[in-house]
């Protein structure tokens, strides 16, 4: 594959990322009813909504940062397992709109997975 396509490839899904985790984030900080009641099916408290949001949003903003995208990715990518797991077992509806963006998270990680290679090399822990 070409290598403009990939570059702009990831820069699309980079996008298309950040924009629905941080609308997602924001909705939750933001008390939006039907977040406040997802979290209240969940059990776990409100404070755990404002938490998902933090993550979400500063995994969308990690996709931007030069050597950090990896790990933005990888943020996300966990937050969409929960999300999915919790709609197929807690809370029920789709989790069709968390598995798409598990699936464009995960090809971010992927595509940047030599960022975590070059971060454990730093360290001494690879």
């Amino acid at each position: 594959m070409n290598d403009k396509v990939k570059y702009y490839g990831l820069w699309a899904l980079k996008i298309l990322a950040a924009l629905a985790f941080l609308a997602a984030g924001s909705a939750k900080f933001m008390s939006v009813e039907m977040m406040v009641a997802t979290f209240d099916q969940l059990g776990f408290g409100q404070w755990f909504r404002y938490v998902t949001a933090i993550i979400e949003i500063s995994g969308a903003l990690l996709l931007f940062v030069p050597g950090k995208t990896f790990f933005g990715a990888a943020l996300l990518v966990m937050t969409m397992a929960g999300a999915i797991f919790s709609h197929l077992f807690l809370i029920g509806g789709s989790p069709v709109p968390a598995l798409v963006l598990l699936l464009i998270t995960v090809i971010i990680a992927f595509a940047t997975r030599d960022q975590l290679t070059q971060t454990l090399n730093k360290t001494g822990a690879g």
